[in-house]
This record gives C-alpha cells, structure tokens and sequence, in this order.
C-alpha cells in the first residue's frame, strides 16, 4: 500500500489569505499546506479520501490519472467543494464516480450540488454514485475500509483505516469502542490543529496522548493551521516516531 499526502492544511489551508506571519512567509515548502486529503493505492486500485477546494489542483500537481472512489470523513466545505471537478475522472472513466458517505453526508451533498441530482442535469454536470457507508467495514476493489466513528464537537463524523494504516481527521472524541477498531495500526495520520485547546479538533498534546494509546509505529500529524508554528520546528519538539506530516510526504507500507 502506498499513501501519498496531498494536503495537511486546515480549512482555511497555509498560508493564509493577508496573514504576514512567520508560517505564513515562510519559504519552506513543508509550510505551504493545502486542504486535507490523501491518496490511497494498492495494487490498481486508488482511493481518495476528501476533495476539498484544492482537489483540482492536487490531482495536477501529483498526477493523478485515475480514482475508483472518494470517501468522504464529513461534509464541511474543506472536504467536499472539490468535488465538481470529478468531472474529468467522468470523462476518462466513461461512468460516475463512486462516492462513499454516510446518509447525512449524501443528503448535503444532493443539496449543495443540487445539479449533479436534477432530474434534468445539465451536460457536463459531474456524475456521482453515492454509497452509503454504515460503520461496517466495506471492499473497493480489493482494499478493506474500516470506518472509524469519531466526533468534530458534536458532529458525527469518520475517520478510515486500511489495512495496518488509519487516517482520522477533523475530531476531537472518540469512543473507546471505536478506538479498538484502531488496534494493531503500524502508521496513523491524526489532526492536530495547533498547541491550544480548540472546541471542535485536537490539539498538539491532545494528539500525541491519543497516538500513544493507539501505540501506532509510526505517526504523522495533519490538519495543522499556521498557528501550530514552522514544519522545521516543530518537528525537533516531537517524540520519537511522530513528525509533522507535510503536501507529497509519501508512505509505504
């Protein structure tokens, strides 16, 4: 299996429009951080899990010529209004594109993309399959997807694993239940927005308690806004086996 990482930035990603801070200055290309999202391949298969507002260019800048699904963690704007641009996957595919989310997710999405749904669609709308996910494990083509119940505040949404690799994003609680589905996990991508307490995502301790429990081998960070500081230093603060995740880290399993 290999994942490539094709954003760690928040919503609002890095840098941010008219901020002069350091993160934001910063000429380092670890600190240029699109919106979350990452790739998943094994085999011929590839999944994507998120299509934020930089889908588009995500797909160009890492060349990515075929998908045979997307999984969605949740229907905020970070997540999903790249979603237009499956398009060209349409066209090259001849077919739509799977979407897997749960019921609530689906219902969002027939309403803010209310013309990829019409009964009448206008030529060229995006073409979309919803799939439900339940919580139960599911197969696309050959990979095994784990979802994974987690809570942004109050809002439910999912993390996935895949194998001996788990993505959580956009959480700050999760169940205990839920986190023995996380056992056994080699190398885990976990949110952590910056070093102080945030109502609605982990921050910086908060991550790194839960990443030990989880005992994952390797850990990587993601979901950073420019408040958690530069890639450069913060990655002489973590413990050994957790870094900074970065835009085009690749992983191999």
């Amino acid at each position: 299996m290999r994942v490539t990482v094709l954003g760690t930035g928040t919503s609002q990603g890095v840098p941010v429009i008219a901020c002069n801070c350091e993160v934001c200055q910063s000429a380092d290309s670890r600190d240029k951080r699109l919106r979350c999202s990452i790739l998943v391949e094994q085999g011929d298969t590839s999944l994507l899990v998120d299509a934020g507002p930089d889908f588009r260019q995500q797909m160009l800048l890492y060349r990515v010529a075929n998908l045979d699904g997307v999984l969605l963690t949740h229907e905020h704007a970070d997540h999903i209004f790249g979603l237009d641009d499956i398009r060209s996957f349409n066209w090259i595919r001849k077919a739509p594109m799977d979407i897997y989310c749960e019921k609530r997710v689906a219902e969002n999405l027939k309403t803010i993309f209310n013309y990829a749904f019409a009964e009448n669609r206008y030529p060229g709308t995006p073409q979309m399959e919803l799939m439900q996910v339940d919580g139960e494990p599911f197969l696309v083509k050959g990979i095994e997807v784990t979802p994974i119940r987690l809570y942004h505040h109050k809002l439910p949404v999912y993390g996935f694993r895949f194998g001996q690799f788990a993505y959580i994003t956009d959480f700050n609680r999760i169940e205990e239940e839920e986190l023995a589905k996380l056992k056994g996990v080699e190398v885990l991508i976990i949110c952590a927005l910056r070093k102080s307490i945030h109502i609605s995502h982990l921050n910086l301790s908060e991550a790194l308690a839960l990443a030990g429990k989880i005992g994952s081998k390797r850990t990587y960070l993601t979901h950073m806004s420019h408040e958690m500081g530069l890639h450069a230093e913060l990655a002489k603060e973590l413990p050994h086996g957790v870094g900074p995740a970065f835009d085009g880290l690749v992983i191999e399993m």
